[in-house]
């Protein structure tokens, strides 16, 4: 992650309504607030757009902002600015980094391609630039099958850095893929007897899931998908109980779409908070304020890095229509 460390010398008005704040300084300074799902609802209630990662890319790629302000991850906000190098990229919190990115540090990866110099390297789009640079083309969970039905089927492939989701796109697809061995801090927690328990308690709700989840968990899922489509699922079904089975920060889009439905958090293991990213949790709504009225932080990168990145994200959204 490459970015600028000034400091935020302003304190938030005590006083002060922080969503009246927020809305003055975007037309102030023509910008747009992004918010991923997992963000804090106050976040998510103040962002001109809600998503996941792929359509979080969308919006970076066709807004006409000069600013953007990335509520969520930083691999999320460096993926703003590969894609706006000539705008201003704001994340509220330095430290809101991602534990799935870290467990595929540059080098050892770079090590690890070299031995598949035939394989195509498809990386899901929760990797740091560096990774994206060393890429031929960048998903989401949204568009993963639909990413490797278009490869043809003879070009091997190597899937990074979330072996989970590999192994799902691999059983979706047939796909015999070399799998980076990293993994979500997050969706590693879910424990499939607190989720059978948890069936047992509630058995008229459905169980929906993130494919990050380990396979065991997964196999109690009655629906598979990116948070959008989690939250499309649970829209258009008729029944009113859901057991869900990812960073609970979806639940509450889940619970403004359809308000008359119950929607019960999986648990963490040892009844801890570990179904929260602490990672996304940093940012706040103080902090998004804070980073508009100072501009800063901001995202920077070296151009290499930017120029070798922007290409397997720009195939990914050629490949996502």
């Amino acid at each position: 992650m490459f970015i600028s460390t000034a400091p935020q010398n302003r304190a938030t008005p005590p006083t002060q309504d922080l969503f009246d704040a927020i809305e003055g300084l975007k037309k102030e300074m023509n910008a747009v607030v992004l918010a991923h799902y997992y963000q804090e609802p106050d976040i998510q209630d103040v962002a001109d757009y809600i998503g996941d990662s792929l359509g979080l890319s969308q919006q970076a790629a066709q807004t006409q902002a000069d600013v953007i302000v990335f509520a969520g991850v930083h691999f999320m906000a460096e993926t703003a600015k590969i894609l706006n190098p000539d705008k201003l990229v704001l994340l509220p919190d330095l430290n809101a980094g991602c534990s799935l990115a870290d467990t595929c540090p540059p080098d050892q990866f770079a090590a690890f391609k070299a031995q598949y110099p035939d394989h195509l390297v498809v990386s899901y789009i929760n990797c740091s630039a560096e990774i994206k640079a060393m890429s031929d083309i960048i998903c989401t969970s949204s568009n993963a099958v639909k990413i490797i039905q278009q490869i043809p089927p003879e070009q091997p492939i190597i899937f990074a850095p979330d072996r989970n989701l590999g192994r799902y796109v691999a059983a979706q697809t047939g796909r015999d893929l070399v799998l980076w061995q990293g993994s979500c801090m997050v969706h590693e927690t879910f424990s499939e007897r607190r989720l059978v328990q948890l069936m047992m308690e509630y058995p008229h709700a459905e169980v929906v899931a993130h494919p990050e989840c380990e396979e065991p968990v997964l196999r109690h899922a009655h629906f598979i998908g990116s948070t959008t489509a989690l939250l499309n699922y649970v829209q258009r079904r008729e029944l009113d109980q859901f057991i869900v089975v990812t960073e609970p920060g979806i639940i509450h889009q889940m619970e403004k779409q359809v308000p008359h439905k119950l929607f019960i958090p999986a648990p963490g293991l040892n009844n801890c908070a570990c179904n929260e990213c602490p990672h996304m949790r940093l940012n706040t709504l103080e902090k998004l304020y804070l980073a508009m009225q100072n501009r800063t932080p901001e995202i920077t990168m070296p151009e290499a890095i930017r120029v070798a990145a922007l290409k397997p994200i720009q195939r990914m959204l050629a490949m996502s229509v």
